[in-house]
């Protein structure tokens, strides 16, 4: 539940032309937790960050230092924000796009790239109220793509601010359950996907929400572009999802790379609600927990899994 604090914070970020310096409260911002704990995840654990590779820490600091440079660069403040959540301190993101939010209060980006991290941390009522801002602000604007932190392999960007602030506005209501919400966001999500990359891995989500609503003939529907032969740079999992829903691949194609099974959370989600729309539910159980074993505890399809198994199964 929100606090009467941040909900005047809120006020105060989205008046136009804050220019405040003042350092924000932390306990405004998310629920406070000790020692440096990151969440409690949905099954009430608390979760701490992992060790961050040593490049990610120097590509941090060097953000960090850009940011410090010029304060007032609303594209520093969001590499600053963005490796901060990279490096798994994604209170501290959180805290960066506040301030930029203060700065810049009518930057879709920072309330999209906040948004993002209060998922990561499962404060979805905030999550929701950044996104649903976010999507506010870019009605009626061009679109621009949005630069990655870490590459794909052709170092070609696939996503685009609109795009993303949709997946995870979507997303974000998908966890909290409400499909009825997270329905259009999707269907429009997919309709405006003008790459393959963006068609699969939001009709993945599409899908999963018309199965989770009953509405089984549309599910298949919105499974017809989906083809063996797409121009897909790098979302392979979410393509072969689609393909196991349409019946074109098997399950142990789906969970195997080069011959070893995947730790793709994203697949391994996929494939466990796969198994309990089909009746298979304790196949569906084990695979939640073997997902819940893992320690990537920030990948959607992680917390995805997290939602699911307390809802269906830790009752």
């Amino acid at each position: 539940m929100k606090t009467t604090a941040y909900f005047l914070l809120t006020a105060i970020l989205w008046m136009p032309g804050c220019k405040q310096e003042k350092k924000m409260d932390a306990s405004i911002l998310f629920t406070a937790l000790t020692d440096s704990a990151q969440a409690i995840s949905l099954m009430g654990d608390t979760l701490y960050p992992h060790s961050p590779y040593e490049n990610v820490v120097l590509k941090f600091d060097s953000a960090r230092l850009a940011y410090e440079a010029s304060p007032y660069d609303a594209d520093k403040i969001i590499w600053y924000g963005r490796w901060a959540g990279y490096k798994g301190d994604f209170r501290q993101a959180i805290t960066i796009f506040s301030e930029g939010i203060q700065k810049f209060p009518d930057d879709a980006r920072m309330y999209r790239h906040r948004g993002h991290r209060y998922i990561s941390i499962r404060e979805f009522d905030r999550a929701i109220a950044d996104l649903e801002k976010a999507a506010t602000l870019i009605e009626g604007k061009k679109d621009e793509i949005e630069p990655d932190g870490q590459p794909n392999a052709m170092n070609i960007p696939i996503s685009s601010l609109h795009s993303n602030i949709w997946y995870h506005l979507g997303l974000a209501y998908y966890l909290k359950n409400d499909l009825a919400k997270a329905l259009p966001v999707y269907e429009r999500a997919v309709k405006e996907s003008e790459n393959d990359d963006k068609l699969v891995s939001t009709t993945h989500w599409l899908y999963m929400l018309y199965r989770m609503m009953g509405n089984d003939s549309a599910a298949q529907r919105v499974l017809v572009p989906i083809k063996t032969e797409m121009n897909i740079i790098e979302n392979n999992a979410y393509q072969k999802l689609c393909l196991l829903y349409k019946g074109a691949l098997s399950v142990d194609a789906v969970m195997t790379v080069n011959g070893t099974v995947t730790s793709n959370d994203a697949v391994a989600y996929g494939v466990a609600n796969w198994y309990r729309y089909n009746g298979e539910t304790e196949k569906a159980k084990q695979l939640y927990e073997k997902i819940l074993q893992g320690k990537v505890w920030a990948s959607f399809g992680y917390i995805a899994a997290e939602a699911d198994y307390v809802r269906y199964y830790n009752k």
